[in-house]
């Protein structure tokens, strides 16, 4: 599997709001998936952010080890899976992790003040692409 930094064309899918799905671990160890907002950082981590009602903020309480897959919202088959670990949630005091996610997929601050949220980052410790990004 390629190594970090990405490459300038996996950057550049992973910098725009495209398409996520995540996966966690149960505590029987299965794969569970969600569709997830994320927000790439420039330190090559990634924001992920949830209600704290979520089961999935259980899993990663427990165990940590995540993949996060992206695709390209004009054509699926272009892809890019991250393997790692979900490192330092957080209370999301304000919102304002939340806030920064909806700002770059919706434009607006999350509209929901009321409910709870924790945030946390996938640190990467491999990847694949497909499709265009096939390495």
């Amino acid at each position: 599997m390629p190594s970090l930094p990405f490459p300038d064309d996996v950057r550049a899918l992973l910098l725009e709001p495209n398409p996520a799905v995540i996966a966690t671990l149960r505590s029987d160890g299965a794969p569970v998936s969600v569709a997830t907002w994320y927000l790439l950082e420039d330190d090559d981590r990634v924001l992920v952010n949830m209600d704290d009602s979520r089961v999935r903020l259980q899993h990663l309480r427990r165990d940590p080890r995540v993949s996060l897959t992206v695709t390209d919202a004009d054509n699926w088959y272009t892809h890019v899976s991250l393997v790692g670990r979900v490192e330092g949630l957080v209370a999301d005091e304000g919102l304002v992790h939340i806030d920064r996610l909806s700002t770059h997929y919706r434009d607006q601050p999350y509209p929901d003040r009321e409910s709870p949220r924790t945030a946390g980052w996938l640190v990467v410790e491999r990847w694949h692409g497909w499709g265009a990004l096939k390495q």
